[in-house]
């Protein structure tokens, strides 16, 4: 068995390294593969699989806790790290275009 993942497929993607005189360097980039028990079964699977899993596994776990409780459950989404622009009223943008 090669290098692949056995869920989704992925194995790996060909590069090319460039040297300051612009000399091609062939090299192979490798996924980062983890061996993973599922459900009995020992599989080689890639790390966004296994995030994607544990994805799944949340969520189904925060829909058998509302069904149990009735209560709402904080969403599993994960926000950008990155800067995030304040909401502005349309009022406000209208006096500064002015």
């Amino acid at each position: 068995m090669g290098k692949r993942c056995d869920l989704c497929g992925r194995s790996a993607t060909a590069g090319a390294s460039r040297s300051h005189s612009k000399i091609k360097t062939l090299k192979r980039q490798n996924i980062n593969l983890q061996s993973k028990n599922i459900d009995g079964i020992k599989l080689k699977v890639c790390t966004s699989c296994i995030r994607t899993i544990a994805k799944i596994e949340r969520e189904r776990e925060a829909k058998k806790l509302v069904a149990k409780t009735g209560k709402k459950v904080k969403s599993t989404k994960k926000t950008s790290t990155g800067s995030t622009k304040k909401k502005t009223s349309p009022a406000k943008k209208k006096a500064s275009k002015k």
